[in-house]
């Protein structure tokens, strides 16, 4: 049988001394998932059961999924490398869980020539992306096999190098992760207090049961000691029950002509959508020459158009499409705006629900969401004490985003031979000034 790779070229350049060119299955085996049937998930741990491992699981414990341990499932640790083989994922490299992963994902199984997490990162450069998506994309659901992978040539250092580089991009991956694991607990605590406040009523139903609010008398004065009936049902004695329109200025998104847009950073970031939404802030992407409707910095951003309800902060003034409505408290106040609306989950998915081809709301139906409405003296009091909060989480995904950066520029050069170990320092100190 004739190797067709025997008229392909393996080098794409030169390589430090005792480097080498290798094709992927000469160096690395996959070994492809199972997939049990849907009869079977439980969304809860129990005895003999394994976790599910989906693509989904990598981006959000929202969804775990539970199935009956057997030993016909395919297993993987957390320390395993996983690679996403269909659709709009294709490529994806995973890294972290553990359980039985499904048909969608393949292990990667290593020789001894290979070090795993080395592994890891140059799965993810363009050496084994680029290959991949190039065949991958002309039939994406198709997805890869063995005699796709075994084309593609992959650059392989030394085991020593090996160990070394991946611990350099290892240790910023780590600081990445503690830095996004501290803005979660911190966006919980903030959640969490405004949800005791303006949805539990808890500092009032303590007062009403004569119990200690556990708040500073200054703060516990703000609250009432009782309840009165009202349209919402019951609420905080001197609340009143209104609407958006009432409490909040709404901007809507306008989309200006397309030739306006560009990525060279020309005029403002653009959001047309939820598509550059991050953990709390967009990114930019798209830039708008001739922007029509403008979000200010801090004020919250909602997608209004499928889906419906995504919520991010604007990081600084940008432009806004059709997509996206902007929304800030009377009171200026953007740690009350940004709760409220991720409070609003349920309304909005009602809107996402009832569109006929898509979800969408629209400024009047907007403008109509009913709410209730505390004395805006408590919520510039909300503001002022949050205030420091919101400002260790910006500063935290800016970190975050600096890291990435980072991590993402010395990949290419490190798994390459084009920066060497002994010159990463000078590299990273450089880029991170």
């Amino acid at each position: 049988m004739v190797d067709r790779r025997e008229a392909l070229d393996k080098a794409n350049h030169d390589l430090p001394e005792r480097w080498e060119w290798e094709w992927f299955t000469d160096v690395m085996d996959v070994d492809g998932g199972t997939q049990p049937p849907a009869s079977e998930f439980v969304d809860g741990p129990r005895p003999g059961y394994v976790r599910l491992v989906q693509i989904r699981d990598f981006e959000s414990d929202s969804h775990v999924t539970y199935i009956p341990d057997s030993s016909k499932w395919r297993k993987c640790r957390t320390s395993d490398v996983l690679i996403a083989r269909y659709g709009a994922s294709l490529g994806r490299i995973c890294t972290g869980l553990a359980g039985a992963y499904n048909v969608a994902l393949a292990k990667v199984v290593p020789t001894d020539r290979i070090h795993l997490p080395f592994a890891y990162h140059l799965l993810r450069s363009d050496y084994f992306q680029g290959p991949l998506l190039a065949s991958g994309g002309r039939s994406a659901q198709a997805g890869f096999n063995k005699d796709g992978l075994s084309v593609i040539p992959l650059p392989i250092p030394p085991l020593p190098e090996q160990r070394a580089i991946a611990h350099v991009l290892g240790t910023l991956d780590d600081k990445i992760e503690l830095s996004r694991r501290m803005n979660e607990t911190l966006e919980a605590m903030v959640r969490a207090l405004f949800k005791s406040w303006f949805v539990d009523f808890d500092p009032v139903r303590a007062k009403a049961e004569g119990r200690d609010p556990g708040l500073p008398q200054p703060l516990a004065d703000l609250f009432p000691d009782s309840f009165e009936d009202s349209e919402l049902g019951e609420i905080p004695r001197g609340w009143r029950a209104g609407c958006v329109d009432d409490e909040f200025d709404l901007v809507m998104g306008q989309s200006p002509p397309g030739d306006t847009y560009n990525e060279e950073g020309n005029g403002l970031p653009f959001y047309q959508g939820r598509t550059d939404f991050g953990f709390r802030f967009p990114t930019r992407r798209v830039y708008c020459a001739a922007p029509t409707r403008l979000a200010k910095r801090g004020d919250t951003l909602i997608s209004v158009r499928a889906p419906v309800g995504d919520i991010n902060m604007a990081a600084e003034d940008c432009a806004i499409g059709r997509g996206v409505a902007a929304a800030r408290h009377k009171t200026g106040s953007r740690s009350y705006s940004y709760q409220f609306m991720r409070s609003q989950a349920e309304v909005f998915d009602r809107f996402e629900a009832e569109g006929t081809v898509f979800g969408s709301i629209g400024k009047k139906d907007f403008h109509a969401i009913s709410c209730v409405v505390p004395p805006r003296g408590l919520v510039v009091e909300f503001e002022r004490r949050l205030a420091a909060v919101d400002g260790c989480i910006e500063a935290a995904e800016h970190e975050t985003r600096t890291l990435a950066a980072l991590r993402d520029a010395l990949l290419p050069k490190l798994v390459s031979g084009e920066l060497r170990l002994k010159d990463a320092a000078r590299f990273i100190e450089r880029e991170a000034s």
